[in-house]
């Protein structure tokens, strides 16, 4: 996965994808800019280094209770990268865009296990479970990436006879890509070493319905963003000025068609974020995300 993102002073001789260019010619002169009303850079910037960091996030990919207690999962999950519009890939006042579309999916080998079944006296168990993910350090298209994730949760059942399941759910993702992050001025620029750091935390509370082989789930639950951004062309740290910190929601359902086999899907969204609550800012230009997230898992 690439992040290409770039904060800079100056605008001479910024690259606009042609491809961009009909909608940077706002004026109709031919020339990129100036940004359309209602437009700041400052929120711009904000999107960009929340976009990836809410595109890493270890949303669940499974019921309140993930599978059978006393038993393991090694899968591999594949999460859709939306592909961005000019209007979000265009920085510095409309001149220069960011070639952010690298890839469309971005794959994560993961696993967990349910520990033994804690019974209750109404008859009810809580089956409390952890789970991992990683991406190793692979270079990819001139960039390095890593990627570390955890969740621990406990889900709440009749595992005999009941439907119904309910569960908490806490989740982290630190992630680190070194490499020609931002895009240059010039494409025929030497490259330069930048450094992107971002980390996710998460609580999410999920109810379930078990018919047959299938358990269909839904979620939601309180994220929160940090990132840290050096461009090394002109050592320059982009400051995120509103980090997301708000609501994340998903909807999928499980499957399990073999007995050793373990299929998911779901539909994940951060639509806002609240870190500016207190003035009252509340908008989705400073960062979100709407995705699709499937895994298929060996179960053992």
């Amino acid at each position: 996965m690439l992040l290409v993102l770039s904060m800079v002073l100056s605008n001479a001789f910024a690259y606009v994808d042609p491809a961009c260019m009909a909608t940077a010619d706002t004026d109709g002169d031919g020339v990129a800019g100036p940004a359309p009303e209602g437009y700041s850079e400052e929120s711009q910037n904000n999107y960009l280094l929340n976009f990836y960091s809410l595109a890493t996030t270890f949303s669940a990919l499974h019921g309140p209770i993930p599978h059978e207690p006393g038993t393991g999962s090694m899968g591999l999950e594949l999460s859709m990268m939306p592909a961005l519009g000019c209007d979000k890939r265009l920085v510095l006042n409309y001149t220069k865009t960011e070639d952010t579309n690298k890839t469309p999916v971005l794959p994560r080998p993961r696993g967990s296990f349910a520990f033994p079944s804690i019974d209750l006296a109404n008859g009810k168990s809580i089956v409390p479970y952890a789970g991992f993910g990683y991406v190793p350090p692979v270079p990819i298209g001139g960039t390095r990436n890593v990627m570390i994730s955890m969740e621990a949760g406990a889900g709440y059942a009749d595992l005999a006879e009941g439907k119904l399941q309910a569960g908490l759910r806490y989740h982290a993702t630190l992630m680190r890509t070194v490499g020609e992050i931002a895009t240059p001025f010039d494409i025929e620029d030497p490259a330069y070493i930048d450094l992107y750091l971002g980390s996710t935390f998460g609580l999410d509370a999920s109810v379930g319905y078990k018919a047959g082989s299938f358990t269909h789930y839904a979620s939601a639950g309180w994220l929160d963003v940090s990132t840290f951004f050096y461009i090394d062309d002109d050592a320059t740290i982009s400051n995120n000025t509103a980090p997301y910190a708000g609501p994340t929601f998903s909807l999928g359902s499980q499957w399990k068609p073999k007995a050793f086999l373990d299929v998911a899907g779901e539909l994940y969204a951060a639509p806002t974020t609240f870190f500016d609550f207190d003035d009252f800012n509340i908008s989705p230009q400073d960062g979100s995300i709407y995705t699709a997230r499937f895994k298929v898992a060996y179960l053992f």
